[in-house]
């Protein structure tokens, strides 16, 4: 169909201003890329934007064989893995009986559930509960605690009653019994919105800080936000880069700048692959018919 000259007009200013909020959001990414591959004294002087000045290895030579960074990231990725997995697990197995009209507590619980996404938690008895029951300096409790969110569980909910229920009936012909269905079926046609609340998860477990400063109090078990804000805040830590620094092409501006693009570039890397079902699983997951 041919478009009016006010159509293409509309589609013009749109993608104009789409690819502008865009250039605002990955231009600071390439800036830190760019200071990281840059000479101290360019970075210091403020002379790189968006390509490298006196372009080095240096600093990434330097991050990629700091064993403690390396470490903290692989806190991050266990963390991410693992409860991404659990906190998915137990979303789906809490929507999806509550997306069933037979169960009779379905509302009331529904309620109970929605009213924790009104009224969070005081920070001291969330506390005090986490330390009752045993999870103080345990990775679990970047975890556990948090496993499932209302709002993601009330998104899956709302897809898993949008799927015919003439679909239940053939599957019960079959002889499915319920976990069948819920994981045999029903999983299967919710790829795109199980791909979408999977990289909200992902997101929020990858990105953990405030559970990691309120539990964790061995640094070995800091995940990779926890080291990076011990790395720009303490005064020892960048004492030291600064004396030894002395011939080496890295300082701790170009420093902070790789260690930022080591910590954001994975998570940046996996949405691609999950674009595709990003939006229409936002979409139909957000609708009843």
């Amino acid at each position: 169909m041919k478009l009016t000259i006010g159509e293409r007009l509309f589609q013009v200013v749109n993608y104009t201003l789409l690819l502008v909020l865009a250039s605002t959001m990955i231009a600071p990414l390439i800036h830190l890329l760019a200071v990281s591959f840059s000479s101290p004294i360019a970075a210091d002087s403020k002379e790189v934007f968006l390509i490298p000045v006196e372009f080095t290895l240096a600093t990434w030579q330097h991050i990629l064989q700091n064993e403690v960074l390396w470490r903290a990231f692989g806190v991050t990725v266990f963390i991410t893995v693992a409860g991404t997995f659990l906190s998915m697990l137990f979303t789906v197995l809490t929507a999806f009986p509550l997306s069933r009209k037979e169960f009779m507590l379905r509302r009331p619980v529904m309620l109970m559930m929605v009213i924790t996404m009104i009224f969070n938690a005081p920070m001291i008895p969330f506390f005090l509960t986490v330390r009752e029951v045993g999870l103080m300096d345990s990775i679990w409790s970047l975890i556990i605690p948090g496993l499932v969110s209302t709002f993601n569980m009330v998104i899956v909910r709302t897809f898993f009653m949008s799927i015919p229920k003439d679909i239940d009936d053939a599957a019960r012909i079959d002889g499915c019994n319920e976990f069948r269905l819920l994981f045999q079926i029903y999983l299967q046609l919710s790829k795109p919105v199980l791909a979408t609340i999977s990289l909200f998860y992902a997101v929020g477990y990858w990105n953990t800080f405030k559970t990691a400063v309120l539990f964790l109090r061995n640094p070995d078990l800091w995940p990779l936000q926890m080291r990076l804000r011990a790395f720009f805040t303490s005064e020892e830590e960048l004492a030291a880069v600064d004396l030894i620094m002395g011939d080496f092409d890295f300082n701790t501006t170009t420093l902070k700048a790789a260690t930022i693009i080591f910590a954001t570039i994975p998570i940046v890397i996996v949405y691609p692959y999950l674009q595709k079902y990003f939006v229409k699983g936002a979409v139909l997951g957000s609708l009843k018919e």
